[in-house]
Formats: C-alpha cells, sequence, structure tokens
C-alpha cells in the first residue's frame, strides 16, 4: 500500500501537533503519525500523578491557541492533557494513531523521502512518499538507565521515572530516587510526603530556584542581558535556600538562564525538595559504584540498603533507529547538530521539531519556522507546476 503527502510528521506529542496546527493554517496538507494509540503519550501515560508544566503558562503555550481564560499561573498535568486535546479539535488534527515508523530514507532520483510505517491493527506495512519529513519524535522517545554494575541483580524494585506515579505505595519503604532534575527532585519529595525512607542521588551541579523567580527572569530576560538577569536570578536564590552546598548541592559557575540556552539543562524547581533535605528527612548521595543484592555502595564508599529505586535519568531520542538520511540534522544521539535557533532545518526537506531541549516555548518556535520553510517552497513548487 502507498500514500502521498506534501508533508510527514512523525509523533503525534506536543511537537508534532503544533508543527501540524502551524501547517493547516497554511491549508498545507500533511500527514501525521503515531506509534501509540493515543497524543501525546508520554503526559498521558507516563508522567507522575502530581506534575506541573513547571513554567508559568505564557511560556508554555502551542501556537495559534492560549490556554482557558480561567487556567491556572502553572498548568497541572490532567489540564495540559485537556487543552492538547482541544488544540487537536481546533486544528482538526488527525494522527494515524498505532503507526510505527520503520524507515525514512531519502531518494535522491525521485526527490521525495520514502518512509515505511507498521499499522498495528493489520500488521501491514504502508509506504508513505513525502515532499518534506519532520522528525517530531521527541527527545523523550526511550527511557534512560544507566549502566551500573549489579543493577541487574537488584533485589528489589528498580524502576524508570516514567511508570512512577505516586509515593502511596511505598509508605515505609527505602527509595533511592537516582537523578537530580525536576522529576527526581519532586518524586523524591512526593517519596517523603508519603512515608517513605527517601534518599536521593545528586550527580552534577544543579540551580535550585522558585518557579516565582524562574518567571520573573523569564520575563526581566526579554529586556534585560541575560548574564545581568542570571546574576540577579542567583541572588535571589542565595538569599531565599541559603547555601545549599553542605547538603550536597552545588550550584553551577553558568548562570541558569544561559545554561539552559547554552546546553539544554534547566533549573530545578523547588516544590519542597530542599526544605526536606536540610531537616534530613531526604538524605542526598553522592554517585553510584555498584549495587549487590539490595545493598547500593557509592563512590564515597558508604553503603545502604534500598527496596526500591526510582531512576529519574532522563530519556533519549529514536530517531538514528529509523531516520536512515538524517546527517545534515542530527548527531549519533540523535539530537540537533546546530546549536539553537538554527537547529531545525536539515538538507532536502527535512526539519526536527522539538529536539532543541527549549520545552513548550522551544517547540512553538520550531514548528512555526518549519511551517513558513515549507510554505515558501511549497509555493514555489506550485508556481513551477501551474
Amino acid at each position: 500500500m502507498e500514500e502521498h503527502s506534501i508533508v510527514l510528521i512523525v509523533d503525534a506529542g506536543p511537537a508534532g501537533l503544533a508543527t501540524a496546527a502551524c501547517l493547516a493554517q497554511f491549508s498545507i496538507p500533511y500527514v501525521i503519525m503515531e506509534r501509540e494509540d493515543c497524543s501525546a503519550s508520554l503526559w498521558r501515560n507516563r508522567a507522575y500523578d502530581r506534575l506541573k508544566l513547571h513554567l508559568a503558562k505564557e511560556f508554555c503555550e502551542l501556537p495559534h491557541m492560549s490556554y482557558p481564560a480561567d487556567a491556572p499561573t502553572y498548568i497541572p498535568k490532567d489540564q495540559f492533557v485537556k487543552y492538547l486535546d482541544s488544540y487537536i479539535e481546533r486544528f482538526d488534527i488527525q494522527p494515524k494513531y498505532n503507526t510505527a515508523i520503520k524507515s525514512c530514507t531519502y531518494d535522491e532520483g525521485k526527490e521525495c523521502w520514502i518512509s515505511l510505517a507498521c499499522d498495528a491493527a493489520t500488521s501491514r506495512v504502508v509506504m508513505y512518499k513525502s515532499k518534506f519529513l519532520v522528525v517530531a519524535s521527541g527527545e523523550n522517545s526511550a527511557a534512560n538507565i544507566p549502566m551500573i554494575p549489579g543493577l541487574h541483580d537488584f533485589a528489589g524494585e528498580a524502576i524508570h521515572s516514567s511508570l512512577y506515579k505516586s509515593g502511596t505505595a511505598y509508605s515505609g519503604k527505602n527509595v533511592l530516587v537516582v537523578g537530580c532534575g525536576n522529576s527526581g527532585m519532586e518524586i523524591a519529595y512526593d517519596l517523603a510526603t508519603h512515608g517513605a525512607n527517601t534518599s536521593i542521588v545528586v550527580r552534577s551541579q544543579v540551580h535550585v530556584m522558585t518557579k516565582e523567580i524562574i518567571r520573573f527572569g523569564m520575563t526581566l530576560v526579554q529586556h534585560t542581558p541575560v548574564n545581568a538577569v542570571d546574576d540577579l536570578l542567583v541572588r535571589m536564590s542565595k538569599f531565599l535556600f541559603g547555601d545549599l552546598s553542605k547538603h550536597g548541592i552545588v550550584r553551577p559557575e553558568t548562570g541558569p538562564l544561559l545554561l539552559k540556552e547554552k546546553t539544554g539543562r534547566s533549573a530545578v524547581i523547588d516544590v519542597g525538595t530542599v526544605g526536606l533535605i536540610k531537616k534530613g528527612t531526604i538524605k542526598v548521595l553522592g554517585n553510584i559504584s555498584k549495587i549487590n543484592g539490595n545493598v547500593v555502595e557509592f563512590e564515597d564508599k558508604k553503603e545502604s540498603s534500598f527496596d526500591v529505586i526510582v531512576f529519574a535519568t532522563g530519556y533519549k531520542s529514536m530517531a538514528n533507529t529509523w531516520l536512515k538520511n538524517g546527517e545534515s540534522v542530527l548527531n549519533n544521539d540523535g539530537l540537533p547538530k546546530k546549536e539553537f535557533p538554527n537547529h531545525w532545518k536539515g538538507a532536502n526537506g527535512l526539519y526536527c521539531a522539538g529536539l532543541a531541549r527549549r520545552g513548550l516555548a522551544g517547540i512553538a518556535i520550531d514548528a512555526k519556522n518549519i511551517a513558513n520553510d515549507i510554505l515558501s517552497s511549497y509555493d514555489m513548487h506550485r508556481c513551477e507546476t501551474n
């Protein structure tokens, strides 16, 4: 079976949906496919219950549609999913669900992308031919769990944060959270407040901020040099939290906004975790060296036994497993070769959306850029054929 479209969008997460909406504004035909049975499966099925967007809603809108006027400043997970459902309805986006991409190859002779996808319902392989290809499968395609000696034989329960929902089931258990990003810090807080004996591995330097400090900084930086804003944010954080290095949390030398801009690493938005760390309710530990049964040994030779390990160690892109001619856009890790904001466009009508580690605001920028660029090529193509 063979299908034709001007644009093929791979995956119906926020990046794919945003790109589809922007193309719809220009009446550019597209097909959007999704390997799961729903859109934005990460948000629907693999996010913990208490999750809210860490940035204020004005920085988290998708193109051409605002949040409802009565929406809270920081959108809870369930409300964000409802927003996405409304977005799909508003722009009449019709993803081909349960359709997994197998390969995408550029055909030089035909000057188009040849993509093979498997329909899970029929097990039939469908060939798609498209002038343009948008990789919107995201940097969160697959769970990333580090290789730790002995992990395979860990006597307790070891899960990735994508499978974590609530601390209710872990009351009274010894739980180790690996990773000190936003997910790790918030999961540690959730566990501790549900009565788990909680420890967290802090493997890297990290800025700790409040939602209000970051919102202030992101607003101010639109009118003020980033270095000046970062300096102010760090001063505010020091005033509010004090010296956290004595609790095992060391602040990077690069400021929080510049660090995000250059590396994609976000500041941690504190939800109460720091207070519990200061009280000793949550213990901070260093890197793991190995695991023996249910005993975890750390690089400083300390040992502790745990019933559960939660890996809040992020995700990785899987685009390179199916994209066969993506060298103009993606590196060996399946992430953009070029730095933001020039990362989104490659050769031969290839684009990527949502891979720049810039959150929902970055997704909106990518989608608009891609649609505008396709429009210019599409208009030129139509003129040539008329």
